[in-house]
C-alpha cells in the first residue's frame, strides 16, 4: 500500500503509436475495456455496448462543460509574435464607455483603456508564449476586434490580462472567429487545431463554456447512443465542472500526497442533485462519465453520499485510500503516466490492477488519451 503513494509507482511505458492523434470515425466506434473490479473480470467490447452494461434505474451523470477557443495568436506592441492561452473564461466588466476600467495600480504601468471608444473589457488569467515575457501594461493585439493588456504577473508563468473588444459584438463570437480550440500537447498539429478538432474535441451535450480541455470520456457519446440509453430506462443528469489547464500540470513531488491539486469551478443544480439522490435511494447505480464528474460528485457529496447543490471551486484530490461516497461505476479514458487522473482511477480499482489493465490494453492495440478508447470500471 505504501508504494501507492509514490510517484514512480504510477509510471508505465507507452509506445507512441498507441497515442491517438485523431478521433474514431464515429464517436461510439471507440473500443471499450470493461473491468469488473470486484472479481477482476475483463472484457473487450465496443463503446456501443455501454447500453448493455447500463441497467434500468441506473443514472448516467455527464459533464456539460464546453471547451472555448482559448488559444489566441497576436502581436506585441514591440512587433514580436505572442500566443495568449486563456486559462479561464473571461469575466465581463462594465462597458468602458460607461465606466473607466483600468488595471490595478501597478508601478510603471499605463492606462489600460483601449483606444476604441465603443469597447468592452473582460478579465482573465492566461499564459503568454513569446520570445520575451511582456511587462505589465504592455499590449498584445489579436486583430481589429480584440486586444489584451497585461495587468499583473501571477507566478508560474501565469498573468492576469484585460481583454478589450468591440462591444457591438459578443465576446463568445469573437473568440470563436479568432481563437483556436486548445489541444493537449500530445496531439500533434502543424498549424493548430482543425475543423475536425472544433467538432470532435467537444461533447455533443456541451453547452456551458468555460473549459480549456474536454471531459474526454464524454467524447464517445453520440445523440443516437444517448437516446438508446434513455429508451432502456436509464436517466441522465448533468453537472458542470470546467476542466482547467491544471489537468495537464505534472506532479512534481515523489510523495503524491504532497502534491497540491488544481481548483476547478463546479456547478450542480438543485434539480440534478435531487435526481442523483433519488437514483441512489432507489437502488440504481451511479455512473460517472469521466474523472471530472467523479471529482464534482464526490466534492458535492456529504458523508452519507447525499449530493448537495453546489456552486464553487472544487479542490478535491483523490488518491488511493479514498472512500467513494457517491459513484458506483466510472466511464473514463486511458490516462497519462504519473498524473493525478491516474491516481483517482487507481483509488477506485487499485493501482497494480489498473496498470496491468493498461499493459493489456497496450498489447491489444488500444488507443490512449483524449482521442483514444475508453474503460468502464464497474462494481
Amino acid at each position: 500500500m505504501q508504494q501507492d503513494f509514490t510517484l514512480t509507482a504510477y509510471d508505465y511505458p507507452l509506445p507512441p503509436e498507441n497515442i491517438a492523434q485523431h478521433p474514431a470515425d464515429k464517436r461510439e466506434d471507440s473500443r471499450l475495456f470493461v473491468l469488473h473490479r470486484q472479481v477482476d473480470k475483463r472484457e473487450h467490447r465496443t463503446f456501443t455496448d455501454i447500453v448493455d452494461l447500463l441497467q434500468p434505474g441506473d443514472l448516467l451523470v455527464i459533464n456539460d462543460t464546453k471547451v472555448f477557443p482559448a488559444r489566441l495568436l497576436g502581436q506585441k506592441d514591440t512587433g514580436g509574435k505572442a500566443e495568449v492561452f486563456l486559462l479561464s473564461y473571461p469575466l465581463l466588466l462594465e462597458d468602458t464607455e460607461k465606466s473607466a476600467v483600468t488595471a490595478p495600480a501597478i508601478p510603471g504601468s499605463r492606462d489600460i483603456r483601449p483606444s476604441l471608444t465603443a469597447s468592452a473589457t473582460a478579465v482573465a488569467t492566461a499564459l503568454i508564449k513569446s520570445s520575451k515575457r511582456p511587462r505589465p501594461g504592455s499590449t498584445i493585439t489579436i486583430n481589429d476586434d480584440l486586444s489584451c493588456t497585461i495587468l499583473e504577473q501571477l507566478g508560474e508563468g501565469r498573468v492576469s490580462i484585460a481583454l478589450h473588444y468591440d462591444r457591438q459584438k459578443e465576446l463568445t463570437e469573437i473568440l470563436k472567429d479568432h481563437g483556436q480550440i486548445p489541444l493537449p500537447p500530445y496531439i500533434a498539429r502543424t498549424n493548430g487545431s482543425t475543423a475536425e478538432d472544433s467538432n470532435r474535441y467537444q461533447t455533443v451535450y456541451a453547452d456551458q463554456p468555460g473549459a480549456v480541455a474536454a471531459p474526454t470520456a464524454g467524447l464517445h457519446f453520440s445523440e443516437t447512443l444517448l437516446e438508446k440509453i434513455r429508451e432502456k430506462g436509464v436517466s441522465i443528469a448533468r453537472i458542470t465542472l470546467h476542466v482547467g489547464y491544471g489537468t495537464f500540470a505534472p506532479v512534481r513531488t515523489e510523495a503524491i500526497r504532497d502534491h497540491t491539486i488544481h481548483q476547478e469551478y463546479v456547478h450542480i443544480s438543485k434539480e440534478n442533485a435531487e435526481e442523483i439522490n433519488r437514483a441512489r435511494q432507489g437502488g440504481g447505480k451511479i455512473w460517472a462519465v469521466g474523472t471530472t464528474t467523479v471529482r464534482a460528485l464526490e466534492f458535492a457529496g456529504n458523508q452519507e453520499g447525499q449530493v448537495q447543490p453546489t456552486d464553487g471551486w472544487c479542490d478535491l484530490y483523490i488518491v488511493p485510500g479514498y472512500r467513494f461516497k457517491v459513484i458506483d461505476n466510472l466511464i473514463t479514458n486511458f490516462h497519462l503516466p504519473q498524473s493525478s487522473l491516474l491516481f483517482l482511477v487507481s483509488a477506485l480499482c487499485g493501482r497494480e490492477r489498473l496498470l496491468d489493465c493498461y499493459q493489456e490494453a497496450i498489447t491489444r492495440g488500444y488507443r490512449f488519451y483524449s482521442y483514444g478508447d475508453a474503460m468502464a470500471i464497474m462494481k
